[in-house]
């Protein structure tokens, strides 16, 4: 399952994705997730899927690499499809007992199920299309306006880099961990799904042990190099607008419409 986590990562490829301004991919997938949210009914869901499709082939990113990233919240998933086929009042369609399934509650789940595998698969392009600094640096420079207001948008933009640098390494750790412990008779694949959580426990202490402690080398080293927040700071690579980065706002922003006129339709 560890390999199945996606979140983080950066996939090298050449597209047009990848060479777009970070500012522009922020803001075109904050716009994606409000549409998510927006649209409820059929027409919506095409406009959404064939876009998501679009920008997936453009890139350059294989489905199935993005895909895999779903099996890893696959509970996740069933848990919230369950609640809202379960739970929602309205006309029952279906009763059995205490299960009692409303019209209401089965459009709930599907819906909601659509927009958490949209959500995940669309905020992945984001970052499998953008280096940890780049996404940094679009970030701070985003939020740049709200330092007139005393919001410390560097250190956010920092903490949201060091998280994210951190996913892979902990799976990476989290991997050793479960492959030393299995070297030493440990069992995590056999049983049901409460006795795997179980076996689980025992990889939290080290795993926290490690996180800790590169935690505390990484403050040292910021330290030792006089680390002192973004004041005066200059970057390596200013972030420029070039023409194509113009055309995917406008594209983003006729996107978001879009999916808003469907509600009309």
């Amino acid at each position: 399952m560890l390999k199945d986590i996606t979140i983080g990562q950066y996939y090298p490829a050449e597209s047009r994705i990848h060479a777009l301004d970070p500012r522009v991919k922020l803001f075109a997938t904050f716009l994606y997730i409000i549409s998510l949210f927006l649209f409820q009914n059929v027409a919506g869901f095409v406009v959404i899927t064939i876009s998501l499709a679009i920008v997936i082939r453009l890139s350059n990113v294989p489905l199935s690499f993005m895909v895999r990233g779903l099996r890893s919240i696959v509970i996740l998933l069933l848990f919230a499809a369950t609640i809202n086929l379960l739970l929602t009042p309205g006309i029952p369609i279906f009763s059995f007992g205490f299960i009692r399934i409303t019209q209401v509650g089965l459009k709930n789940a599907v819906l909601m199920t659509i927009r958490m595998i949209y959500l995940i698969v669309g905020s992945q392009i984001m970052t499998l299309t953008t280096t940890p600094n780049a996404l940094t640096d679009g970030l701070e420079k985003s939020l740049s306006p709200l330092k007139h207001i005393g919001v410390p948008v560097h250190e956010i933009a920092m903490m949201m880099s060091i998280a994210l640098r951190f996913v892979p390494i902990l799976i990476e750790e989290t991997d050793k961990i479960m492959k030393a412990q299995m070297a030493r008779g440990a069992d995590f694949e056999s049983g049901g799904l409460i006795h795997r959580m179980k076996a689980m426990i025992p990889l939290l202490v080290p795993l926290f042990v490690s996180a800790f402690r590169r935690a505390s080398d990484l403050a040292l080293a910021m330290e030792a190099r006089c680390y002192h927040g973004g004041e005066g700071r200059t970057k390596m690579k200013p972030l420029h607008y070039h023409a194509n980065d113009v055309r995917a706002y406008a594209v983003a922003i006729v996107y978001l419409a879009a999916v808003i006129a469907t509600n009309w339709l």
